[in-house]
């Protein structure tokens, strides 16, 4: 399938395994598990740092196979979520740049486009977290109060 907004076509990338069986190496309980997600939610991670942070310290391959929930499901049950999405944030955060660095650069064409492409994504994920009930119907996105969410 094609990439949206670039020429580039192509599959290749990492894929996860086939078999979805908690390996016979685990030595984690989903328990523990959900205990090490919160904590370290309450340490700052975001919800694919925690995830990285699993695989890389502790040898979970994967929270999803273990606790039958992915990590964002276990924060949401806990309440501790935030209210944002993080790749919304992101984009946010994208945008702002892009901004910033067209302020100090009118002419640059290049960095106006990537400028159009980051406020389609953002609306295109604001309606489908608005579908999805994950950002209440009533959540505005306002471009001058993008700097005051980072």
């Amino acid at each position: 399938m094609a990439r949206r907004y670039s020429g580039a076509k192509g599959k290749s990338g990492s894929k996860k395994p086939i078999k979805k069986t908690v390996p016979s190496w685990n030595r984690y309980s989903p328990k523990e598990v959900e205990m090490l997600i919160i904590k370290l939610h309450k340490e700052g991670h975001s919800p694919s740092k925690i995830g990285l942070h699993l695989r890389d310290v502790y040898g979970i391959p994967d929270v999803k196979t273990l606790c039958k929930k992915s990590i964002t499901t276990i924060l949401k049950e806990k309440r501790s979520l935030d209210p944002i999405p993080e790749d919304l944030m992101a984009l946010i955060k994208k945008l702002v740049l892009i901004k910033k660095h067209l302020e100090e650069n009118k002419q640059d064409k290049v960095a106006l486009r990537g400028l159009q492409l980051t406020e389609s994504k953002i609306q295109r994920l604001i309606k489908y977290y608005k579908r999805t009930g994950r950002l209440p119907k009533d959540w505005k996105y306002d471009i001058n109060k993008a700097k005051l969410y980072i």
